[in-house]
């Protein structure tokens, strides 16, 4: 089990006073059957040893959404939270449906969210797309209200790009209020946050970037190659991935974990994420995921191997 270290493990989350591990637990896996397959490869018990390995090993918070398989993995979370009570940041996101066109909409789902989870606020709420019709300014204000009310402490927002997450931001400042983090994809096959600008504006601005899918949906564990893709739909998202590309990066992070005493390839994946800056947000099937998620705090890579692990992402 992962122990103390004296690298640092938490962050403060954007400009706000809750702080946050580098390494959250994503709930996505939890109830969905689609990409995950849930109620096959694992079930309610697996997720709930996620959950408390993750908290055993200092994991302090967790991601979920309304829209992850109909707010399944909302009530999931709620009750390992009723059955093991004590401290953890929770996350949850609202939804923009098109029909969804007013501001009390976000404060109708958010309440429901918060029934769902069975608490009465979230540490972090925020915008899981930037859909339209409604405009970002507009439910940027909503999330005034919903702050103002007491029903969340910071507010954020998910796959927006530079310039949508910076008129967020503004819109909020003039409320007073601090963006405090943008989650969007961010791994080492997936390098956009990095290369057109959103990294270096989240760092300008004190933002945090939640990189979700780190491990590339289970490409960068070193279990999956050019010939061994995931099963389902995964396989699909896979495709995206040029084959020599992710055999050449899956090399290297083998390379790399062999020098680390004991490390492992997904957890070299994760530790660079964490080194561009970024917090990240592994999802977890079960106590053996959680576990070697946890297992990239706590060190940190070397120049010489952040070095390499760009060279080979960039091809």
């Amino acid at each position: 089990m992962t122990g103390p270290s004296d690298v640092e493990n938490s962050r403060r989350l954007g400009k706000t006073d809750i702080r946050i591990t580098t390494i959250g637990l994503g709930a996505w896996q939890w109830g969905d059957r689609w990409v995950w397959s849930y109620g096959s490869t694992h079930h309610r018990h697996d997720v709930r040893e996620a959950f408390e390995v993750s908290r055993r090993a200092g994991i302090n918070w967790v991601d979920t959404a309304e829209a992850y398989s109909n707010g399944t993995s909302e009530r999931l979370l709620g009750e390992f939270l009723r059955q093991s009570p004590g401290p953890v940041v929770l996350a949850t996101k609202f939804m923009p449906f098109p029909w969804r066109l007013r501001r009390q909409d976000l404060i109708k789902a958010l309440r429901r969210s918060l029934d769902r989870i069975g608490v009465a606020q979230v540490d972090l709420y925020q915008i899981h797309q930037p859909l339209p019709p409604v405009a970002i300014q507009t439910w940027m204000l909503a999330m005034v209200e919903a702050h103002a009310l007491g029903l969340v402490r910071a507010v954020g927002v998910s796959n927006f790009n530079r310039e949508q997450m910076l008129r967020a931001a503004e819109a909020l400042d003039r409320y007073g209020m601090p963006l405090a983090s943008n989650q969007v994809r961010f791994n080492l096959l997936a390098l956009k946050p990095e290369t057109d600008g959103l990294l270096a504006a989240c760092r300008e601005h004190s933002i945090t970037l939640i990189a979700y899918s780190p491990l590339g949906q289970g490409l960068l564990t070193g279990k999956y190659d050019a010939t061994n893709r995931p099963p389902g739909v995964r396989r699909w998202m896979a495709s995206r991935v040029s084959a020599d590309g992710l055999d050449r990066m899956v090399r290297v992070l083998r390379q790399i974990a062999q020098t680390q005493a004991g490390r492992t390839p997904a957890q070299v994946a994760l530790n660079w994420v964490i080194a561009k800056g970024a917090v990240a947000i592994p999802g977890a099937k079960n106590a053996a995921q959680a576990e070697e998620n946890a297992g990239a705090m706590g060190w940190q890579l070397t120049a010489t191997q952040l070095a390499t692990l760009d060279e080979a992402a960039a091809g």
